[in-house]
């Protein structure tokens, strides 16, 4: 009995003592855990202000400005490709319908002309579908290009207006007036609408986006950039003006330069690209009998769709490397 009750005191002996050292170390670990979480949050918000500082440097915004610059001109190219975009640049108006009822009967009637010439029903809507679907499209383009061309030529004449006016104690509004009434179109018509809806409550940079919309130019986004921001910070309005005439001007004369200095390679592309095809309209006519196989057999039509392939992307090459872009 004795050795059984000295076996339980020295158990409770050793368990108390036991218990009091875990339980210090229970606390310290408790304590040390504390110290680690309040020292990991002091290191997340060291990393989280370090990262808003890089966020907040000029390097950073340099980098998110560029960024959102390109996205914008993204969108803007994509919004500039629709058909809408394409009639409004052309002076059209933004009538899609109408364009698209005009595409489906030149088709048609492309499609009925070459059938009533005993065409073949293939090539009849080959190229119905090539005159509704395309021809309509490439006028539409060729027709935006000449009008937004004789709108950039005259529209530093318009700026050097603005800033004479500006000098002479006019105000903007009556210089915009003013460049609807002296200067040729479409340059008068589009400033004449810009004046309309200044007047019919809408603000400065509001009208200059509606214009943009419809003449979507490099020149008149510089313009609209140099009003909106003489408008928020002010600052002489003239002086800026007068520096964005100057810098059109040289930009047009650039590309007068690198027009002639590409003439010879356009002449070439010009050439190459017209030879295959114009001899074989010469042989076809000269020999009519030697070209009859092409048109009549069937390895000659291949033959034909094979080369009026292999011409459309060497013309394409050519045409991107003609095409320079400023």
């Amino acid at each position: 009995m004795l050795i059984i009750l000295a076996g339980v005191l020295g158990f409770i002996t050793i368990a108390g003592l036991g218990f009091v050292l875990a339980g210090g170390g229970g606390n310290a670990s408790a304590k040390t855990v504390k110290r680690a979480q309040v020292i990991a949050g002091g290191d997340r918000q060291a990393v989280a202000a370090r990262a808003k500082a890089a966020a907040n440097s000029p390097d950073a915004r340099r980098k998110q400005l560029l960024k959102t610059l390109k996205e914008q001109d993204q969108q803007k190219k994509k919004a500039s490709l629709t058909i809408a975009a394409r009639l409004r640049a052309a002076g059209l108006g933004d009538n899609v319908q109408m364009f698209w009822i005009v595409s489906g009967v030149v088709g048609v009637l492309v499609g009925l002309i070459l059938l009533l010439l005993r065409q073949m029903p293939l090539i009849a809507l080959g190229a119905a579908f090539a005159a509704g679907f395309g021809l309509p499209r490439w006028v539409i383009g060729m027709m935006a290009k000449a009008r937004t061309k004789k709108f950039t030529e005259a529209f530093s004449d318009a700026i050097d207006i603005i800033v004479r006016g500006i000098k002479s104690g006019l105000p903007v509004h009556d210089c915009l007036r003013m460049i609807g009434t002296e200067c040729p179109e479409p340059l008068a018509g589009e400033f004449r609408m810009l004046t309309e809806n200044t007047g019919m409550g809408m603000t400065m940079e509001q009208a200059l986006e509606r214009m943009y919309e419809r003449m979507p130019t490099n020149e008149l986004r510089f313009f609209t950039i140099v009003l909106s921001i003489q408008a928020k910070t002010g600052g002489n309005l003239a002086e800026a003006l007068g520096n964005l005439s100057t810098v059109l001007r040289a930009r047009k004369l650039m590309a007068e330069k690198i027009k002639a200095l590409s003439a010879e390679a356009v002449s070439s592309a010009f050439i190459i690209g017209c030879l295959p095809p114009g001899v074989a309209t010469m042989i076809s006519i000269t020999a009519p009998a030697y070209m009859a196989p092409m048109f009549s057999d069937t390895r000659g039509r291949i033959m034909l769709l094979i080369a009026a392939f292999w011409m459309s992307c060497g013309i394409f090459v050519m045409r991107k490397m003609i095409n320079f872009k400023f």
